[in-house]
């Protein structure tokens, strides 16, 4: 089969031929459909992010397609079915596991990362594991659930717990946090996003963003929140991963606020400790989506309340994936997928 093949940070992608996966016991075989182009795969090229499994890999984690193949002992899903594929697999016995804490599990695997994904046409996954996509749900656009969509499902839903009414900052527009301004806003919030980038931030107003704030005018974000929202936001969430801009959100905050770090960083970021303490600000982070909450994220986009087509830029064939990281690199566009 045809892969674009990792082999250690600062190379390209190696478009290749490789032996098909041949799925094991308890595993299917899934002819890959689309695979969305994420920030994670610009840590392992680009920033000296080691993978799990050491090089040679196949990157990829936001994948969905049709199930081809099984291995022993496996009786379903049928053959034909269209499934989408959990970013993140929990071994569901540890004690966080069994307490619906899968997606922090210690022994979790992660497509792209300790197992090869999906930048290729074929691609082999836990049985049990893989995720029915129901047939009003785009095959190929469906595969940004598996990351783009439900990451931020799981900050907003889950960590931050965000109430219908709040005031809610998301710092970042890109691929996650455009996802975060929709499902905010599904929640009954009222959100303002904030990005250096117009584009973004039309896009954002399109998907639910009541105010829109373009960071690059405004010098000081806790002062202009504060102006639309009267005493600050009730959560805010940092979807770039940079110190600076997490204490930009921070400073969005009302007494009492809650702030959730969506975006990566291997930097250490300074913290107002006296604001934390005095004002009883809540800070968590937030990585990736619990298994169980999958079909829900699912039902948000059958139902209209999560869309799809203004968040994906672009769909191209595998043999333009290096196109496609080039313009994630220059933070052009939401999400590419790519169609193998």
């Amino acid at each position: 089969m045809r892969a674009a093949v990792f082999s250690g940070s600062g190379e390209p992608l190696a478009l290749t031929n490789v032996p098909d996966p041949s799925p094991g016991p308890g595993e299917v075989l899934v002819k890959v459909a689309g695979c969305g182009l994420c920030h994670t795969d610009l840590h392992y090229l680009d920033h000296g992010v080691a993978t799990a499994h050491p090089p040679p890999l196949i990157l990829g984690h936001e994948i969905s397609g049709t199930v081809v193949g099984h291995g022993a002992g496996v009786e379903g899903p049928k053959a034909g079915s269209r499934v989408l594929l959990p970013a993140v697999l929990p071994c569901g016995a540890c004690s966080l596991c069994r307490t619906g804490r899968g997606n922090i599990c210690p022994k979790m695997r992660m497509f792209g990362n300790h197992i090869d994904g999906g930048f290729a046409e074929l691609v082999v996954a836990p049985a049990h594991e893989v995720i029915p996509l129901p047939g009003d749900v785009p095959l190929v656009r469906g595969s940004i659930i598996a990351d783009a969509i439900s990451t931020p499902y799981h900050a907003v839903v889950n960590r931050a717990a965000v109430r219908a009414g709040e005031w809610v900052v998301v710092v970042g527009c890109g691929g996650v946090g455009i996802n975060a301004v929709q499902i905010a806003s599904a929640t009954g919030a009222q959100v303002i996003a904030v990005d250096l980038a117009r584009q973004k931030l039309d896009i954002a107003s399109k998907v639910g963003a009541a105010e829109t704030l373009d960071a690059s005018r405004v010098p000081d974000l806790g002062k202009a929140v504060r102006a639309i929202t009267g005493e600050g936001a009730d959560v805010a969430f940092e979807a770039v991963g940079t110190p600076r801009t997490v204490g930009s959100a921070i400073s969005t905050l009302r007494r009492g606020g809650r702030l959730c770090l969506i975006g990566y960083s291997a930097e250490n970021a300074p913290m107002p400790l006296n604001k934390i303490m005095f004002l009883e600000y809540t800070i968590m982070g937030s990585l990736g989506c619990r298994p169980v909450d999958y079909p829900k994220v699912i039902d948000l986009v059958r139902r209209g309340k999560v869309q799809l087509d203004p968040v994906i830029s672009s769909e191209i064939p595998l043999e333009r994936i290096e196109e496609g990281l080039g313009r994630l690199r220059r933070g052009e566009g939401l999400r590419t997928i790519v169609v193998p």
